[in-house]
């Protein structure tokens, strides 16, 4: 099998996984868990030597960041969700580089902070400046999501995958959407795709 998928579906990599559902491909999974060491092994470190998940094995390549790997996965593979031109692709780039900008860190920080023991919660402030931080950019969002069911238009692409696999965390951190109303919808529809719910039954 050509492409292999490592890590843990209850880390980043659940949007890669996600991405390989959404194109019908075959592909080995290896669940390393970063949490039990898995991800500092040497035999790991000589895929990522960064000892973080997700990474993949396509043959002879490989390739980190689940962001990046999906768009590599889309250009390859094609079909309605990959980018249809020039100007669609610069979007997906767009957009995945955004979220990760402007949003991850403090969904991050909402997320540790609901599921985490008490002692390894985050303090009470950064909680506070993470929800504070995340009002202007999820005000971003939902402005370009005003006339359109998904960011490149009428039809789900690799874009809203990418965004959504990271505003997926605040369905974890019980944050409210109800200021930004077309981001809800948007989230429920991505989130509501049979290749998401089969990944999320089987985690």
């Amino acid at each position: 099998m050509a492409l292999t998928i490592y890590g843990s579906p209850m880390s980043r990599t659940f949007r890669v996984l996600w991405m390989a559902k959404e194109l019908g491909l075959q592909y080995e999974h290896v669940p390393l868990d970063p949490r039990t060491g898995d991800t500092r092994k040497p035999d790991y470190l000589k895929i990522n030597p960064n000892g973080h998940v997700p990474s993949i094995r396509d043959g002879d390549l490989v390739l980190w960041e689940s962001l990046a790997i999906n768009l590599y996965l889309a250009k390859k593979h094609g079909g309605p969700i990959a980018p249809a031109n020039p100007a669609e692709e610069g979007k997906a780039v767009m957009w995945s580089i955004w979220a990760l900008s402007e949003l991850e860190d403090s969904i991050v920080t909402l997320v540790q902070n609901a599921l985490m023991s008490a002692e390894r919660k985050p303090d009470p402030a950064r909680v506070e400046r993470a929800k504070e931080g995340l009002k202007a950019p999820l005000a971003v969002l939902d402005a370009a999501l005003a006339h359109s069911q998904y960011l490149l238009g009428d039809r789900f692409s690799v874009t809203d995958l990418n965004v959504a696999g990271v505003v997926a965390g605040l369905g974890f951190a019980n944050f409210d959407l109800a200021h930004w109303p077309n981001v809800a919808v948007w989230l429920k529809a991505c989130t509501g795709r049979k290749a998401f719910l089969d990944l999320r039954g089987s985690r």
